[in-house]
């Protein structure tokens, strides 16, 4: 089994508002060919469309919080996929008060009738919240003006490496090849016991993505957070704001490297920028000050995670 597909693609990177620069915030995470939308800002499905993902491959959005600037795109979403025929479930992970918003539009705009929505009601708290044979979705609390939280996508423990000359060497039927990917040792006909290690090599480690949204600096997030390969934390401001990062419940660019190197993270992904700023190279200044393999975020921007 090679690497799995796991790429972010960053649909908007913006604060509250939209800009010319900037749409507000949408990340698609592609984990072997299903995706999963964190949050939908205005203009989400057009960005989708431009970029070339597929909506009958869309399975999850899961929200951070409730502000507008993070769900004002879901109404024209579900709309025009209910237009397109769209026939495939979808998720929707929540909170009890954001199902009650959904649901208000859609009885005003009309609920979808060629795909079934499904809701997961999440709760502000350090949990997880879907889970399949190869991944893991966790959500982390976070600190804003609202209830918040995070996410981490954790790739499950990998399989063995098998060594196929080996295999064929002793003649090993086909059917034993899971067993022994998974950690077995092979049994020959005769009694001799092969071990393992024989057999195959050591899997590649997990991947990880953690993705921090709207929240305040927490020093402790990081010993909740594990070791990601990629970080998204939020930088709305630069350090010369960080007052007004603190009362608006935001973190700074200076603030989220240091949670990712907290974290011993192998990336930062920066993100969810004020407009009143025209240039984003700030941001990049300030957060390579701490944490040097800091990646600026552009909308259309694909990140490979598998090949960082």
């Amino acid at each position: 089994m090679g690497s799995p597909v796991f790429k972010i693609h960053t649909l908007g990177c913006g604060s509250a508002k939209p800009t010319l620069r900037h749409l507000p915030s949408c990340t698609v995470v592609d984990f072997q060919n299903t995706l999963y939308m964190i949050d939908c800002g205005e203009g989400a499905q057009l960005e989708f469309l431009k970029r070339g993902l597929k909506p009958g491959r869309l399975s999850h959005i899961l929200h951070t919080h409730l502000h507008g600037d993070h769900v004002l795109g879901l109404p024209g979403l579900l709309s025009s996929l209910s237009l397109s025929k769209h026939t495939s479930p979808l998720t929707i992970h929540t909170f009890a008060e954001g199902k009650e918003m959904i649901e208000s539009f859609m009885d005003f705009f009309g609920h979808p009738d060629t795909f079934r929505l499904n809701y997961n009601i999440i709760q502000p708290a350090d949990d997880i919240i879907y889970e399949t044979p190869r991944l893991r979705i966790k959500s982390v609390k976070l600190d804003h003006r609202v209830n918040a939280v995070g996410y981490i996508f954790e790739e499950k423990k990998r399989l063995r490496k098998l060594l196929p000359k080996e295999c064929s060497k002793y003649e090993i039927p086909v059917s034993a090849y899971r067993a022994i990917k998974e950690g077995a040792d092979f049994i020959m006909p005769n009694g001799r016991i092969l071990l393992n290690e024989s057999l195959t090599l050591p899997p590649d480690n997990p991947l990880t993505y953690a993705h921090i949204a709207d929240t305040a600096y927490m020093p402790d997030l990081a010993e909740r957070i594990g070791r990601p390969d990629l970080i998204y934390h939020e930088t709305t401001y630069l350090d010369a704001e960080e007052p007004l990062a603190v009362a608006r419940g935001h973190s700074t660019a200076r603030q989220a490297a240091q949670v990712a190197k907290d974290c011993d993270a192998r990336y930062l992904l920066t993100g969810h920028y004020s407009s009143r700023y025209s240039d984003d190279e700030g941001f990049l200044r300030e957060a390579t000050s701490i944490f040097p393999n800091t990646i600026l975020n552009k909308e259309g921007i694909t990140i490979d995670i598998a090949a960082l």
